[in-house]
């Protein structure tokens, strides 16, 4: 399975089911990199019905009912706005959040599983909210971060020994970062000189 909006930040699926949702999250402008996948009706549509067919398809469900209803979008939308709170730890308890219909299925392997129902937009949210439950559930939700870079802020799995990964590209965003600290650190040097300078000449 491509997870298109991941794989142009040239990112890593996560393992399992947290692929997607750091799918959605992923589908965010992130310039000059990326533009906003969900933005228009045609390509948001369209990323739409890709994204739950093939996620159907692997895992050998039912898919969504029909094409998507006017609204879908703006659902989708809704919770990819909800979700970056939620992957940093920083969501606020509230009731469900949402109305979203799972129903129990079996798996390739036989095991118990939480099938979505409902039109594209319903069908990914339940999808997204039941890897989320699985994810937090098996440990593996901590692992999936967004990267500390203010202007990327892209979702990638850690995959580090220790779970201190903080970039999703240390050569990239880490060096960006690294650079601003050395010059902040070389102005406070220099500010700190100046003031040296002008306390000895009073």
């Amino acid at each position: 399975m491509s997870w298109t909006s991941t794989e142009r930040y040239l990112i890593r699926p996560a393992p399992g089911g947290l692929a997607l949702v750091q799918e959605l999250l992923n589908t965010r402008a992130i310039p000059p990199y990326g533009e906003d996948v969900l933005a228009g009706e045609e390509t948001g549509g369209r990323w739409l019905r890709d994204v739950t067919s093939s996620w159907a398809e692997a895992h050998g469900w039912p898919g969504p009912s029909g094409e998507p209803r006017p609204g879908d979008l703006d659902r989708v939308r809704a919770l990819r706005e909800r979700l970056p709170a939620l992957v940093t730890g920083e969501a606020e308890p509230v009731r469900a959040p949402t109305d979203v219909s799972l129903r129990p299925g079996l798996d390739e392997a036989g095991r118990v599983a939480l099938v979505p129902v409902g039109s594209p937009g319903e069908w990914l949210e339940a999808s997204v909210w039941a890897q989320v439950l699985l994810a937090q559930t098996d440990g593996t939700w901590q692992r999936l971060k967004l990267c500390r870079e203010p202007g990327c802020r892209s979702a990638f799995y850690d995959r580090s020994r220790n779970n201190s990964g903080v970039w999703h590209d240390v050569r990239r965003c880490g060096n960006a970062a690294n650079l601003r600290a050395s010059r902040a650190r070389r102005k406070q040097r220099t500010v700190g000189a100046l003031n040296g300078e002008a306390t000895a000449g009073e």
